[in-house]
């Protein structure tokens, strides 16, 4: 039986310290090798795609290359994030299967067989990595990830958020196509979800990170977060129809209650009530003006997807080009 050619994306924003590791690990797959199911596999590329991070990657990225001929640099002209990242690393992919994987260590090459594994036995395109333990990121970081894909499930309807993990396996071709028409403010794995057959998951032990801080601040957890809302296709606007409705509602039951007290209790008295009619229109208020926001986040997207704003752009690497040659004798950085 011909081994499964598997190419691995890594997203690289801060990996100067825990690149070198992970390529030891991977360095065993990409001789073929056997899944705990008995199906042969290789790893024939592993492409790294700098995220212009903070710190010295791009050096470790261009040693990694000399030192490897399966690693493949993936060089792009600025920072767009990790998800389309991933996504320029799966077009330029060219294996049967793509996995992704963070930079960090706490994913395990080691587990690649056994996602395969389950892609053969249940059929499935698209299989996520399931930790078995808690992500190491600390009690309030997990807290609002299981929050958030609470909300995505019960509020947007969408199953397939609980099973959303950095480390997955997408039949190559899937990848590849999601890569190709995904636009700049897709989440990527509701774009996946949208052409992917069969979704499943496969257990996995999570890592430590190798002693490194997290790149995600609350401000891009919350951006990550509204990005999965936005991409989640109108049910955004169906919520806003639906405060729309109950604050009407809420709006009658007032005005009935109002005329029933000046009929029925304070009748020939004046009614009262400023203080609670302040209440009632800044709520209103409020919820006409949160309305207004999401359309306008809706609209923005839309926006920019008709100016054509690509999700990433695939550069030559900047040392060996112009940006490299800056005199005669300071070296590239």
């Amino acid at each position: 039986m011909q081994p499964h050619r598997i190419s691995v994306v890594v997203p690289v924003y801060q990996g100067e310290h825990t690149l070198n590791a992970l390529i030891d690990e991977i360095l065993p797959l990409t001789k073929t090798q056997t899944t705990p199911g008995g199906r042969p596999l290789v790893v024939e590329e592993v492409l790294l795609v700098f995220d212009h991070g903070p710190d010295g990657s791009a050096a470790v990225i261009r040693e990694l290359a000399r030192q490897h001929d399966f690693i493949r640099p993936i060089w792009l002209s600025r920072n767009f994030g990790q998800h389309p990242a991933t996504l320029a690393g799966m077009a330029s992919s060219g294996g049967e299967w793509v996995v992704t994987m963070d930079e960090d260590g706490q994913h395990d090459p080691a587990d690649i067989g056994g996602l395969l594994d389950t892609a053969l036995d249940q059929q499935a395109t698209l299989v996520y990595a399931q930790p078995v333990n808690a992500a190491p990121h600390g009690a309030l970081r997990n807290a609002a990830s299981k929050s958030s894909k609470w909300l995505t499930t019960k509020i947007l309807s969408s199953e397939n958020s609980v099973k959303y993990q950095s480390f997955r396996l997408v039949l190559g071709e899937v990848g590849r196509s999601v890569a190709a028409y995904a636009g700049s403010e897709a989440y990527l794995d509701v774009a996946l979800g949208w052409i992917a057959g069969e979704v499943t998951t496969s257990p996995v032990q999570l890592r430590e990170e190798r002693g490194r801080a997290s790149g995600y601040h609350l401000r891009s957890l919350l951006s990550h977060f509204w990005r999965m809302v936005l991409s989640s296709g109108t049910k955004g606007l169906r919520m806003v129809s639906l405060i729309g409705f109950l604050f009407a509602v809420g709006g009658l039951v007032i005005v009935l209650y109002v005329l029933a007290s000046y009929v029925f209790f304070d009748a020939g008295v004046e009614v009262r009530g400023w203080a609670s009619t302040m209440i009632v229109m800044l709520f209103g208020f409020g919820a006409v003006l949160f309305s207004l926001g999401v359309i306008a986040e809706y609209i923005g997207v839309a926006v920019k997807t008709a100016m054509g704003k690509p999700p990433y752009l695939i550069v030559s690497d900047p040392a060996s080009g112009p940006l490299g040659r800056r005199n005669a004798t300071e070296p590239p950085a």
